[in-house]
């Protein structure tokens, strides 16, 4: 995460809306629901889960060498590649 409450914090995005450019990352951008009882013998409660967030606030975290980076591409052997700007790594 690069800016906003939860700057610094890494995790494993859980889905994709390319058409609004937004993401979901497990356990960051948190907001809290309340869901109403239905019936007489429910409980009403409050759900923590992640909301959705800009896609320019999330950068890639390189498995090789463990920094945010940015991603580049290559052509090896006819087919594009991603690869890492810090450490040249195939992603």
């Amino acid at each position: 995460m690069l800016s906003g409450k939860d700057r610094g914090k890494s995790g494993k995005v859980l889905r994709v809306y390319p058409k609004e450019g937004r993401v979901i990352v497990e356990n960051i951008n948190l907001v809290k629901r309340h869901k109403r009882s239905l019936r007489a013998n429910e409980k009403s409660e409050r759900i923590t889960m992640p909301a959705p967030m800009d896609i320019s606030n999330v950068l890639l975290i390189c498995p090789k060498c463990s920094k945010v980076t940015r991603l580049g591409a290559k052509n090896v052997e006819g087919r594009r590649v991603r690869v890492c700007k810090k450490c040249e790594a195939e992603i």
